[in-house]
């Protein structure tokens, strides 16, 4: 029987891995022994065994590059919203927000009883966002050759001209057309629905239209055409006056433009963005002193005698002598300025206020004023008129050839003798130069060499020599209207003046004006100045009846059935602009009606008739009655009922 032990039995001692066998014969190697293959060296012919690097140095690296890639971010993103903050919030603002001007409402221009002249419609400036036509917006490189091709029919425009437009580089806003109708800028609206549609569903077709937009604006428009054109003028193409009263009174015309700044996306604005808006002011409605029937009747008689007559032009005036106010200012030939591509450059403007010329004639009125004014003759002194009268240098005539009259005062004006009224100036001083001192003051007074009041754009005020400066000739034409000049309007006041009791009333042609509030401001009252005495004044209105109502007068072609009429003929050498020779003749007629009691003043002038005859009376003088006739009944002026002064022509020896 085996003995059982009670202590724990030994551990068995598991075998590890056998170590290779070291050959036979080889043992350690010694201290100064060559050393052999090194331990773990693959043996020659072995297969190589690849070990794993250390990821250490290669962690070093990526977290070096992470830390400056983190670093360069870190720097611009201080510098973007430090340094340069404000300059690229400017820039983000600038290319977010557009701002654009709010045209103020153009003020209309009315007659002296509201009918309109020129008005201001509903039109559109088209415009377009130049950064929509590029080839990153539009993922195609012709984009503004496209979209011109489209839209240049329309804007009546060449293609090269709006394809540069749309080509602008870094730039937001450019002008395609100016004031373009609503009918313009619905063509191009349908044209936008309608590709807009097809990119939608055709993936091959781009909107190249969605960068063109409309402003509302205001197109200027003239209902009436030609009719008073060389009054009102026009508005050019930047939307300020380019002449007549447009431009006279732009600045009240015009108002005060707006601003509206909003930001937009894709070429709209952002309605939930807010936007800042300075509103618009609008202009001021004017009203003008003429009368538009009595403008339409001055206007159509001057045109049909200027082509009658083959002339170069003629104008037609008509004054209210007791204010002032011009009824009636009338060119031909005459424009329209709706359509300024049609109007030849000879016809712009307002020859009545523009042109200087010698009256003739009709400047003998103030030769016979100063003559009575000084008290050196009466309309019955007697004045003998030789055939011929030597005087200075010269040899002066009438305008026929006749024998010795036998004329009073009156019948040298009713007769229009140019050497009666040289004969009658020379009484005005004891020598000629004191003659023509004191008749250069008459001149002066009655308004010659000055501006009329008007402050017309281009305004001529005429040409008069000093009394001192006068030429050997000039101090013997100028008392019959010869060597000075002067404009239709002088020549109006002239005889307004005289129907006036001797008073010059400065003329208008503005009434007033009706602000955006619906106040009506009246124009100043204009300036008036005594000329002659009422007497004088009187006196002259009887001598210038002789010359349309004595048979022997001049002008008996201007009378009125019914009508006491007053007023002069006019036949004058005229120096021809384009060589400053004489050249042709200046035709006129001027006077007033009722010549007892005084209404409306009339003047009427032709430049070179060259076809019929070219005397005042005779071309003039039916005008002044036609327009005359007119204007007495429009304003229904009744004839005064009294008869005629009938001052005598001429006398017995």
């Amino acid at each position: 029987m085996t003995e059982v032990s009670d202590r724990e039995p030994p551990r068995r001692r598991v075998p590890g891995p056998a170590r290779p066998a070291r050959p036979a014969g080889r043992s350690r190697p010694g201290p100064g022994a060559r050393p052999g293959r090194r331990p773990g060296a693959p043996r020659p012919g072995a297969p190589r065994i690849i070990r794993l690097g250390s990821p250490r140095p290669r962690l070093r690296m990526v977290s070096l590059a992470l830390t400056l890639v983190m670093l360069a971010f870190v720097v611009r993103l201080l510098q973007v919203q430090a340094v340069d903050a404000s300059a690229y919030a400017a820039k983000a603002e600038q290319n977010r927000y557009v701002g654009r001007t709010l045209a103020a409402e153009r003020g209309g221009i009315t007659d002296r009883n509201g009918v309109e002249l020129a008005t201001s419609v509903d039109a559109y400036d088209i415009t377009a966002d130049p950064m929509m036509f590029t080839p990153g917006t539009t993922k195609t490189t012709d984009a503004p050759e496209q979209a011109a091709a489209l839209l240049a029919p329309i804007l009546g425009q060449d293609m090269e001209t709006v394809a540069g437009k749309l080509s602008t580089k870094n730039s937001r806003y450019t002008l395609l057309a100016h004031r373009q109708t609503p009918q313009v800028w619905k063509q191009i609206k349908d044209l936008k629905t309608t590709l807009a549609a097809k990119a939608e569903t055709d993936e091959g077709t781009v909107n190249v239209l969605a960068g063109v937009l409309a402003v509302p604006a205001s197109k200027r428009v003239y209902p009436n055409g030609e009719l008073a054109a060389g009054i009102l003028g026009w508005v050019n193409a930047d939307g300020k006056g380019g002449g007549g009263v447009e431009q006279q009174l732009d600045e009240e015309l015009a108002g005060k433009d707006g601003k509206i700044r909003y930001a937009q996306s894709g070429g709209r604005q952002v309605p939930t963005a807010g936007s800042t808006e300075t509103p618009a002011v609008a202009g001021s409605d004017v009203e003008l002193t003429i009368d538009r029937d009595i403008q339409w009747a001055a206007q159509n008689a001057i045109s049909e005698q200027v082509k009658k007559s083959g002339a170069d032009r003629g104008y037609v005036m008509v004054q209210d002598t007791r204010t002032g106010e011009i009824l009636a200012m009338a060119n031909s030939p005459g424009f329209d300025p709706n359509d300024l591509s049609q109007a030849s450059s000879a016809a712009l403007g307002n020859a009545a206020l523009q042109d200087a010329y010698e009256p003739g004639s009709t400047a003998k009125v103030m030769s016979m004023a100063a003559v009575l004014e000084e008290n050196v003759a009466t309309p019955a002194t007697h004045v003998v008129v030789p055939n011929r009268l030597h005087r200075g240098d010269r040899l002066f005539q009438d305008d026929i050839d006749h024998p010795t009259w036998n004329l009073t005062l009156n019948g040298v004006l009713a007769k229009s003798s140019n050497i009666g009224t040289i004969l009658a100036t020379g009484q005005l001083g004891k020598t000629q130069k004191q003659a023509n001192r004191i008749l250069y003051t008459y001149l002066r007074r009655f308004g010659i060499g000055s501006p009329s009041g008007l402050g017309f754009p281009g305004e001529t005020k005429g040409i008069l020599a000093p009394a001192d400066k006068w030429s050997t000739s000039q101090q013997y034409t100028i008392p019959f209207g010869q060597g000075v000049s002067i404009n239709a309007m002088q020549a109006t006041s002239v005889y307004s003046t005289i129907a006036n009791g001797g008073v010059r009333v400065e003329p208008t042609l503005v009434r007033g004006a009706k602000g955006p509030d619906g106040r009506f401001t009246p124009a100043p009252k204009p300036k008036k100045t005594r000329v002659v005495s009422k007497k004088t004044a009187k006196t002259l209105a009887q001598m210038l009846e002789s010359v349309v109502d004595d048979e022997e007068g001049t002008g008996t072609r201007a009378r009125i059935p019914g009508y006491r009429v007053a007023g002069k003929t006019g036949t004058a050498n005229r120096v021809d602009p384009a060589t400053g020779k004489y050249h042709g003749y200046t035709s006129s007629f001027a006077g007033f009606a009722p010549a007892d009691k005084p209404r409306v003043t009339v003047y009427c002038a032709i430049q070179n008739a060259t076809r019929g005859s070219y005397f005042g009376g005779q071309i003039c003088g039916p005008i002044y009655k036609q327009v005359m006739e007119f204007a007495l009944k429009t304003l229904q002026i009744p004839p005064t009922g009294a008869g005629p002064a009938r001052l005598p022509v001429s006398f017995t020896p």
